[in-house]
C-alpha cells in the first residue's frame, strides 16, 4: 500500500487569497447576469461556495463588496496600462492605451461588463461607489494630462487638464455604447479609432499653431 504524503496547510494569506479570487469572480458573474440591485452577498457566498456570511463577513455590506470589485478590476486595468504604454509617451501613449481599452470591450469580458456597470450607477446621488469610481476618473485623467505635455511641453496644464477629462468622458460613452451593444464590435472598435484620431488631431493643430 502506497501512503500519500498530506497537502501541506496552506497559510492565512493563501486562503484569503483563495477566497477573495472566487468571490469576486462569483460577485462578477452575479452583477452581470442579475443586476447591481439582485447581487447580494448572501447569495456572492453562497456562489463562490463558501457560507452564507463569508461575503458578510469580509465586506461588510454591498458598498464593500461593490468597491472591491471597482478597485480589483481597476488595478488590474492599470497595470495592463502600464504594460502597453511603457516607453511611450504623448500620443503614442495615447494610442496604446486606446487600442488596449477596445480589445478589453471587444474580448467582452465579464470584470469589464461588471466593472462598467458599477460606474455607470455611480452618478446616481445614493451610490456608494461615488468616491471610489470619481478617484479612478482622476487617475485618468491626470495619465492623459500627462500625456499631451509629454508631447507637447508647452501647453499650459489647464489645457492638459482639459484633453484629459475630454479623454475619459469619450471612454465612458464608448463603453455604455458597449454595454448596450456588446456584440457590435464593428462600432466600438470604430468609435475607439476616431477617439485615436481625435486625439492626434488635436495635438497636431496645437503643434502647427
Amino acid at each position: 500500500m502506497t501512503l500519500t504524503a498530506p497537502s501541506p496547510r496552506r497559510s492565512h494569506a493563501e486562503r484569503t487569497h483563495e477566497s477573495d479570487r472566487r468571490m469576486f469572480q462569483a460577485a462578477v458573474e452575479l452583477i452581470t447576469e442579475k443586476g447591481l440591485d439582485d447581487t447580494t452577498l448572501k447569495a456572492v457566498g453562497e456562489r463562490a461556495g463558501y457560507s452564507r456570511g463569508l461575503a458578510g463577513y469580509r465586506f461588510g455590506n454591498k458598498q464593500g463588496l461593490f468597491e472591491f470589485v471597482l478597485r480589483r478590476v481597476g488595478e488590474h486595468w492599470l497595470a495592463q496600462l502600464s504594460a502597453v504604454t511603457e516607453g511611450l509617451s504623448g500620443v503614442e501613449a495615447m494610442t496604446a492605451a486606446v487600442r488596449a481599452h477596445c480589445a478589453l470591450c471587444c474580448d467582452n469580458e465579464a470584470p469589464v461588463r461588471a466593472f462598467y456597470m458599477l460606474w455607470l450607477s455611480a452618478v446616481s446621488p445614493t451610490s456608494d461607489t461615488r468616491e471610489v469610481v470619481r478617484n479612478i476618473d482622476q487617475r485618468r485623467q491626470r495619465d492623459v494630462a500627462q500625456w499631451v505635455l509629454e508631447t507637447d511641453p508647452s501647453v499650459t496644464d489647464a489645457h492638459a487638464k482639459a484633453v484629459g477629462a475630454q479623454f475619459s468622458a469619450a471612454i465612458i460613452g464608448m463603453a455604455y455604447h458597449w454595454l448596450a451593444r456588446p456584440d457590435d464590435h464593428a462600432a466600438v472598435a470604430a468609435q475607439h479609432d476616431q477617439l485615436i484620431h481625435t486625439m492626434q488631431h488635436a495635438m497636431h493643430a496645437r503643434n502647427s499653431s
